[in-house]
């Protein structure tokens, strides 16, 4: 099975890893302290509940703890509410994450995508999708949208957010809102729908959140899900598997809510070297898109790029450097890539030897 994702470290032989869109300070110190002493308690079933972890975080959400489900990583999630709800057709917004496609098609569903268009920066304009829908005539049940999106890092305000997820409200639309990269904004809190969910009126959403990026913890699996239909969390409750979180997980989740230093240094950190890294890439020559996450998604514009397939990719694997080819993107060709932001130092490195690709075939 080919790997569809970043991060994959483990066929490629690299000292720089620019593919997966983590925190890049690394595991907090107090989850890292929350994980050895985990371990000790690992001779015991994880509680199946979480319930510790949903009380946590129903306090730092200032949601009901009911409202909350959590998941082996934000991927386990996508599948439970796939398979919870079966639609029979479902829309995608494309280019975006590869998982929502598989865990839809996994469970037989139709697929059909609104495609972002390459003039408008590939960014989502809540208009033009309400009209595609209106004008399509097809009868959706469920729609994914991711915010900020990935690969692209553009994100929609909430006042957009409303109103598709008002739209699909009064057509029978099911909305998955996917916000594990909402905490790299500047202003997060103005691009989440999380509010909205806890005001009611929006039992038609289930909100998607991770661990996985904001705190480093990819190797841990942890992500959780926001809804107020208790119907649609309780079947995903009677299909997921009962102990998807472990012990060693559900512990770090709760120590890392307690890292809001943390957070604040990682948003400012990625504020900082996001633009400094966008404007050095677009120094070289390459077109690079509005990105306002934790990673920059631009195309390689080299004459030789259009005819040599991931050409750049290529190139920097040779010199151990791994980035994300957004080649297996629906909409995207094998000249679109990703990269995440690093600190300082690193993102000198990588732009040192991207530089000296890009200078050698002058």
């Amino acid at each position: 099975m080919e790997y569809q994702h970043g991060g994959d470290i483990y066929t490629n032989n690299v000292i720089m890893d620019y593919s997966a869109n983590l925190s890049p300070l690394g595991l907090p110190r107090g989850v890292k302290e929350a994980v050895y002493k985990a371990a000790d308690q690992c001779a015991c079933y994880p509680d199946s509940r979480s319930m510790k972890l949903r009380k946590e975080l129903s306090g730092f959400h200032g949601i009901p703890p009911e409202y909350l489900i959590c998941g082996n990583g934000a991927a386990d999630l996508i599948f439970q509410i796939v398979q919870a709800l079966k639609p029979k057709n479902a829309l995608l917004i494309a280019p975006s994450f590869l998982e929502y496609e598989q865990a839809l098609k996994a469970s037989s569903c139709n697929v059909a995508y609104f495609d972002l268009k390459k003039e408008n920066g590939f960014q989502l304009r809540e208009k033009e999708l309400k009209n595609w829908l209106e004008k399509s005539g097809l009868d959706f049940q469920m729609l994914f949208l991711c915010n900020p999106n990935n690969p692209t890092g553009f994100a929609v305000n909430k006042e957009g957010m409303a109103e598709i997820l008002e739209y699909c409200r009064d057509h029978g639309i099911f909305c998955v809102v996917d916000e594990c990269f909402n905490e790299f904004l500047q202003e997060p809190e103005q691009y989440s729908v999380l509010d909205l969910i806890g005001r009611g009126g929006y039992e038609n959403v289930f909100l998607l959140k991770a661990f996985t990026k904001l705190y480093a913890m990819a190797g841990l699996r942890l992500g959780y899900g926001i809804c107020s239909q208790k119907e649609v969390l309780d079947q995903m409750n009677l299909i997921r598997q009962p102990w998807s979180v472990s012990s060693i997980a559900q512990a770090a989740g709760e120590a890392a809510l307690k890292e809001r230093s943390y957070v604040e240094k990682t948003r400012q950190l990625i504020s900082c070297e996001r633009e400094y890294l966008k404007s050095a890439l677009s120094d070289l020559g390459f077109q690079v898109f509005d990105s306002m996450a934790n990673y920059i998604f631009f195309k390689d514009l080299r004459p030789k790029a259009l005819i040599r397939e991931k050409l750049l990719y290529k190139q920097l694997l040779d010199r151990k450097v791994l980035i994300r080819s957004c080649f297996n993107y629906r909409g995207l060709d094998h000249t679109y890539y990703r990269i995440c932001v690093k600190q300082r130092k690193e993102n000198e490195a990588f732009l040192s030897i991207l530089k000296s690709i890009v200078t050698e075939g002058k």
